[in-house]
Order: C-alpha cells, then structure tokens, then sequence
C-alpha cells in the first residue's frame, strides 16, 4: 500500500514538473500542433498549441513506478510490503514506453513537418503490431499469464485460446485498446480524465487481486505480481492527473499520439495481466463509443452513398457541432467514465461474490 502511495506522489509531481517544461521548451522553440483543416472550426485557434505531452506521462509514470520500487527497498520492510519489481509489472511498464515511442515518432513528424499527418497508417500499424505481439511473446514465456478467453478472473468459462489463439487475441486488443484512446483524444483533457477513470478501476481490481491471494482457503485468483500491477496502475492514473492540470480546457499542451497510444496499450496490459479482458470494453467504455461512432459513420456514408448518421465523427464532435460547449461535451463524458467505472467494479465483485459462496 505504501509504494502505491509513493508511486501516485511521485508520478504526479515529475509528471507536473515535466509537463510544464515541455510547454516552455516547446513554446521557445515555437512547436505547435498542426490542427485537422476537416475538423470543427472552432478548433482552428488551438492551431500551435505545445504537443508531444505523451512524453511527460510516460515518462512521469516510469519514473514513479522506478522510484517507488527504489525508495520501497532502501526503506525495506520486515513483512515484505516493499515488493521487488517484478517481470509483469515491468512488461507492462515497458510495452507503455514502446507504444509511446511509436507515438512520438509520429507527432515529430507532424510537428517538423508542420502538418497533421505523421507516420503513414501502414508504418504506424506496424510500429504498434510490433510493440503488442513483443509483450505477448513476452508474457507467455515470462510470466504465468492465462491463455483463457477471460471476463472477470481465470476459470470462469475455461476457454483456452491456446498459445497462438491467445497471442492474436492480445496483438488485437492491444491495437483497438491504443487506437480507441487515440481516436478519443480530440477535445482538451478527454482522453487523459477518462484514463483516469480506467487506471483507477484498474488500481482497484489488481489491489484487490492481490489482498485475495493471501487468503490460503479461498482460491478465487490465479494472477502474477498483482501488487506491482496495482503500482503500475496508480502511477499511470497519477501521470494523467498531473498531466490533466494543464491539458484541461482551454489546454496548454496536447498529449498528442505520444500519450494516447501509451495509454491505450497499458490499459489492454493490465487487462491481459489481470485476465480481465473482456471486462476491459465497460471500464474504457467512453473509448468504445467513440470508436464505434466512427465505424458507424463509415459503414453509413458507404451504404447511404454519402449521407451521415452523426455531423461529424468521432462522437464528441458530433455534440460540439450540435451546439454543447467543449467543456460541457468533456465532462459530460467524464461523467459516463466514472459510471462506467463504477458499473465494471461492481461486476468485478459481484464475480467474487458469485465464486465464494
């Protein structure tokens, strides 16, 4: 408990820190976002805003999640509170960097560019296959992940994917995971506050993996490192926090793809790693209506031969052309998250609740 105490401290405060001086460095250096000429008009005047924030809540999660781990075993701890790191924890946290690193090569190339569009979709799609089929292979061979097809825990339906069967099935939700959050990332403090929301149910769900597996009578869980699952959680809500102070409407700096793809692919991790998978389209269900809204455009305008089922896709821009405030359609969003949430929560228990009695 008290490294993921340490984790939220420390990720939050190095993520403020870096954040604001990616936003002077990137302001002196006069490097700014190119905005979509396609999107919402009201849009334009963020044309220059600092981009790239991805880069301090990455980097503000590592270092809490490092840090913590330090401090914890300098502190040591008789009754082993102070867990080592552990290869879940940090296949998690390394698949985070990678996916932002794919991300960042993406917004230097907008940025040096000075247009909207980055690495193109086949260069951008193999970046991240690769970094999803990598922690795959990974987990298999390094950690006692499950091959199960899973909702709320191990067991529950006992359907082996198999090696191979499960590999595809991670590659796939790693990819949507990462490409949903990206796509979710188009109003100020959106995609950050609703992260939010899912690394604190994750937090929470690994948390309470972990004070379960003590319990030598009740075997409800069969889940790897859960404690330092729960520290890689805590510090990556806390990086969106800190982050969210200045990315929150009007925005002093955009998380670009370098944070959204980070954070898609460490929410898909730790449900992989908790074998929570299919529990994972509730707790990001603001992510999964946004997608959905552009795949029901899509499919739309093709039937209908150019007609539109929403103004403008994804959703949020739907609401902001239909007249709601930018900073109404974000919390209202903000709102479901956190119902979400609570809802994806109160599952995860009542499966507990079922499996115990």
């Amino acid at each position: 408990m008290i490294r993921i105490l340490l984790a939220v401290v420390i990720s939050f405060g190095a993520t403020a820190f870096l954040t604001q001086l990616l936003i002077d460095i990137l302001r002196i250096s006069q490097i700014g976002q190119p905005i979509r000429e396609d999107g919402p008009q009201g849009h334009i005047v963020k044309t220059g805003t600092p981009t790239m924030g991805g880069i301090a809540i990455v980097l503000g999660g590592l270092l809490g999640y490092l840090l913590s781990g330090v401090i914890g075993s300098f502190a040591g701890s008789a009754d082993g509170v102070f867990s080592p790191f552990t290869r879940s924890g940090l296949l998690v946290i390394g698949a985070t960097c990678c996916a932002g690193f794919v991300g960042f090569i993406d917004d230097w190339i907008k940025i040096s560019r000075e247009r909207n569009l980055g690495l193109n979709a086949g260069a951008k799609t193999a970046g991240m296959l690769g970094v999803a089929l990598g922690f795959a292979v990974l987990a298999l061979n390094h950690t006692g992940i499950s091959t199960e097809l899973a909702f709320a825990r191990q067991g529950l339906w006992n359907i082996d994917l198999g090696s191979v069967g499960w590999t595809i099935w991670a590659v796939l939700l790693i990819y949507a995971t990462s490409n949903a959050v990206n796509l979710t990332d188009g109003l100020d403090g959106l995609a950050a506050g609703s992260g939010m929301f899912s690394f604190a149910a994750y937090g929470a769900i690994c948390f309470w993996i972990f004070r379960q597996m003590d319990d030598p009578i009740i075997e409800v869980y069969d889940v790897d490192h859960a404690l330092d699952l729960a520290v890689v959680a805590a510090a990556l809500l806390a990086s969106c926090a800190g982050f969210l102070w200045f990315n929150a409407a009007p925005a002093d700096i955009f998380m670009g793809d370098t944070g959204s793809l980070a954070i898609g692919t460490a929410l898909a991790c730790l449900a992989l790693m908790t074998n929570t998978h299919l529990l994972l389209p509730i707790i990001g269900g603001v992510f999964v209506l946004e997608t959905a809204s552009v795949m029901a455009q899509v499919a739309f305008f093709k039937a209908t031969k150019g007609k539109r089922l929403f103004r403008m896709a994804p959703i949020h821009h739907h609401f902001e052309l239909g007249g709601w405030k930018e900073t109404k359609v974000i919390i209202r969003f903000w709102i479901i998250a956190g119902a979400l949430t609570l809802v994806a929560l109160g599952i995860f228990y009542s499966d507990y609740r079922a499996a115990v009695t």
